[in-house]
């Protein structure tokens, strides 16, 4: 599995608008045969800050970054960032998604 966690900053103006900005792509992106999980969520401490949480199977980054959405994202999003975003993009051997905690289960 490839693992992928991103941190957007955006400029406060567009805060609440970045969501809306990301939503096409966020849609294509789910879409894609190769993608495991395409997951948002906004910082508590700063809410300029979002992250995203992304994984696709072996073959499935590739074609991710190849797509036309993704390129897409790539020209809008730089009108709303007030910095280069952040990456951790990483390959987790044997893994094809969540696995259940083991120090903490229910029921």
């Amino acid at each position: 599995m490839i693992f992928i966690v991103v941190r957007f900053r955006t400029k406060p103006e567009w805060a609440e608008r970045w969501l809306d900005l990301v939503a096409d792509f966020t849609e294509a992106t789910r879409a894609e045969p190769g993608n495991l999980f395409f997951d948002w969520s906004r910082s508590v401490d700063d809410p300029t800050e979002f992250v995203l949480v992304e994984a696709f199977e072996p073959d499935g980054a590739g074609p991710h970054v190849n797509s036309d959405h993704f390129a897409q994202a790539m020209a809008d999003m730089p009108q709303a960032l007030a910095e280069t975003p952040r990456i951790i993009n990483t390959t987790i051997e044997g893994a094809n998604g969540w696995s259940p905690m083991g120090e903490l289960t229910i029921g």
